[in-house]
């Protein structure tokens, strides 16, 4: 036999097999009607245009190999320029400030209160 806990009383009151496996009589139900497909544009094939299409762009891919693969010493982070340079000093320094930060404030929180 089956058990279902009782809505009104909050006691356990006998039940069919479908009725306690959907609590609170909550049913499964079925959509009447499929969802709307999300991607219901027709795609074409760049064999079908005859050139790439314009939303592709170009591929920068081979460029940012080379720069990537160079020998020349310095760290992937920092090999293309000035504008990571920057990023990562400016990481380096917010890391930094915050760790001492942190810091500050936990030896103002270790001191004990002043009487007053």
């Amino acid at each position: 036999m089956y058990y279902k806990v009782s809505g009104v009383t909050g006691k356990l009151t006998g039940a069919t097999a479908a009725s306690a496996y959907s609590p609170q009589g909550l049913k499964p139900t079925v959509p009447s009607q499929a969802p709307p497909m999300i991607f219901a544009v027709p795609t074409k094939v760049v064999s079908e245009t005859g050139s790439v299409a314009h939303y592709m762009g170009i591929n920068k891919v081979p460029e940012l190999q080379k720069i990537f693969q160079k020998t020349d010493g310095a760290p992937v982070h920092l090999k293309r320029g000035v504008m990571d340079k920057m990023l990562y000093r400016t990481t380096m320094g917010l890391t930094i400030g915050g760790t001492l930060y942190c810091l500050m404030a936990l030896y103002i929180a270790a001191q004990p209160r002043k009487p007053q």
